[in-house]
């Protein structure tokens, strides 16, 4: 499934406008023993997001008496995913300060849209693999978390596993950016590092705030400059949604 969105405005460097995503697409399955699987590529960046479930909950949620299940999230960029070989975490005996901030980032979106309460007493493992970065990944893993979340549930429901979706709303986010001097949609690597303002939001299918990030690289950003901000990521924030629908209603049981 491809998606593809077209904006008027400014062109850009790969020919976008300045509102426009770059291409999205969704293949699904991609991960056969996964409970659900997709590899979301959007523009040159590609993330494997599969979801598997553990039929028990963290120590800590049986220790407090906490109902309900829980979901975690792991975020990891491949070796090969940049020009230069990125150092397996493994190998340095630590996760890096970056692939933790994302994958707890991952791990709040998607709870955010989730019913625990429903899930039962099991745990639901979030995992995404970027095979390509080329600005965007944790955008991207947590737009391809949703739809391989949602894959995961049929399964589930169609097992009698769930006796309903715990799912409340979509989830998708999406990068903004001031870049010498024009405000920008969906950063790509090269945007992304001429940036002086780097922001990403994710958003629920209701519209809301899930989280907001954003800063001034070395720079400041004006009240105006974010309220155009706003204006494109939430624009995008809808065609995502759309991406990820046609995803879904495409896929096969």
């Amino acid at each position: 499934m491809s998606f593809q969105s077209n904006q008027p405005g400014e062109i850009r460097s790969d020919g976008r406008a300045a509102g426009q995503l770059r291409g999205l697409k969704f293949q699904n399955h991609i991960a056969p023993h996964a409970t659900g699987s997709t590899l979301i590529e959007w523009g040159n960046t590609r993330v494997i997001c599969g979801v598997m479930v553990e039929e028990t909950v963290p120590r800590w949620m049986k220790e407090q008496k906490v109902s309900g299940g829980w979901l975690t999230a792991e975020y990891s960029m491949l070796p090969y995913a940049t020009l230069e070989r990125k150092q397996r975490d493994i190998s340095k005996g630590k996760l890096d300060g970056r692939s933790s901030e994302i994958q707890r980032l991952v791990g709040r979106s998607i709870r955010a849209v989730v019913d625990l309460e429903k899930l039962g007493s099991r745990t639901v493992c979030v995992d995404c693999d970027v095979l390509q970065a080329d600005g965007g990944t944790r955008t991207a893993a947590i737009t391809g978390s949703y739809v391989a979340l949602m894959l995961a549930v049929r399964k589930l429901m169609h097992q009698g596993k769930l006796a309903e979706n715990p799912v409340r709303e979509a989830v998708a986010a999406v990068s903004v950016g001031v870049v010498r001097g024009a405000v920008l949609l969906d950063l790509c690597y090269e945007e992304d590092a001429a940036a002086s303002v780097d922001m990403n939001l994710v958003m629920n299918g209701r519209g809301e705030f899930v989280e907001m990030q954003g800063s001034g690289e070395e720079s400041t950003f004006t009240e105006g400059e974010l309220a155009v901000m706003l204006e494109l990521g939430k624009k995008g924030i809808q065609e995502l949604l759309k991406g990820q629908a046609l995803a879904l209603s495409e896929a096969t049981p």
